[in-house]
């Protein structure tokens, strides 16, 4: 069995296990950032890591008015600067603790007198020790070194962080206990991405779009595809394909389209129709008819889940076809050319 396989139908496991084990310590870290009276959080992470990040960005901008800003390591790293931030939150994001560049970035933070947390799935590592306070991830040994079960319980860890502050943990618990079902939803689609596989095998480039609290999910979509399958797709938000990049999609290009019911399908309703002009091959994952009627490839989720929610289950379509298309092609989607788990960088 592969890891990689076998991690992505883990994941409503995991989101159950971090509710049970993580409420006290989202609890605590709420309430220090509301006793220093934090103005701002700044999130530190890499990779898949720093699109958690993105979700967490704007989680916790739509729910808890808290401006975030994305951190620079090589602002630290690189360049010595030194930054103001008695009145920050730091969040170190990394799946292993070990990531080098965020480790010093939430040393450095912390000496200049911010509030620091970390999120992890490993107890014990660097971030742990340096970290004010701890999320763990509770997602057991990931060995596929393309993440995927850390990537989406460090999105139920942020979920959890943000309804901590929003005084509104009973809910949450609820409706992530719910996510996991619709999650195990979303895995009935493996032998349709299996079948599904093979129309991309030759796939060199394309796109994957989505728009707000997905946009993440377009980003790690992309990415997984690029780690397993060597396809250089491009992710965007819908927002910003339209500011130039829609210019270079030719006939019969792959654009996948991620596409949940909430503020943001509109858009992409309409960037559905504008690539379907341009006769483009149109991959969709949605639970709306509405959008995938302009599909060349309907990837329908029978799901219902809050659009706060929805990048936990909408990537494991994105993650299962960018196992079936490696397979397809002929690598191992568990040992990736030139990657290992932990990358370390400064």
């Amino acid at each position: 069995m592969s890891f990689m396989l076998n991690e992505i139908r883990e994941q409503p496991d995991v989101i159950g296990r971090l509710v049970d084990a993580e409420q006290e310590s989202a609890a605590r870290l709420a309430a220090e950032i509301e006793r220093r009276g934090v103005g701002f959080v700044v999130m530190a992470a890499r990779g898949t890591s720093d699109h958690a990040a993105i979700y967490g960005k704007y989680l916790l901008e739509i729910k808890n008015s808290l401006p975030v800003g994305l951190a620079d390591p090589s602002v630290y790293t690189l360049y010595g600067a030194n930054l103001k931030m008695d009145r920050a939150l730091v969040i170190g994001i990394s799946q292993s603790g070990q990531a080098t560049d965020v480790a010093e970035c939430l040393e450095r933070s912390k000496q200049a007198g911010a509030l620091t947390a970390a999120i992890t799935n490993v107890p014990g590592s660097t971030l742990t020790r340096i970290a004010d306070h701890t999320i763990l991830c509770h997602a057991g040994q990931e060995k596929g070194v393309a993440a995927t079960k850390t990537y989406t319980s460090t999105l139920a860890a942020l979920y959890l962080l943000s309804a901590s502050l929003s005084h509104d943990v009973k809910h949450a618990k609820k409706q992530l206990l719910g996510c996991a079902e619709a999650m195990r939803a979303a895995l009935t689609l493996e032998g349709y991405c299996e079948s599904k596989a093979e129309r991309y095998r030759f796939m060199q480039d394309g796109y994957v779009i989505s728009r707000g609290l997905n946009y993440c999910t377009a980003l790690e979509t992309a990415l997984k595809l690029a780690e397993t399958s060597y396809v250089g797709v491009l992710a965007y938000s819908a927002a910003d394909f339209l500011h130039g990049p829609i210019a270079a999609v030719f006939e019969s290009e792959a654009c996948f389209l991620v596409a949940p019911p909430g503020k943001a399908f509109c858009a992409m309703v309409d960037m559905a129709s504008r690539l379907s002009e341009r006769k483009a091959e149109v991959a969709i994952i949605s639970s709306e008819d509405e959008i995938l009627s302009y599909a060349t490839t309907p990837f329908r989720l029978d799901v219902c889940v809050e659009e706060e929610l929805s990048p936990l289950v909408y990537v494991i379509p994105g993650q299962l076809l960018a196992y079936f298309l490696a397979v397809s092609r002929g690598f191992d989607p568990d040992r990736p050319r030139g990657l290992s788990k932990v990358t370390l960088t400064r």
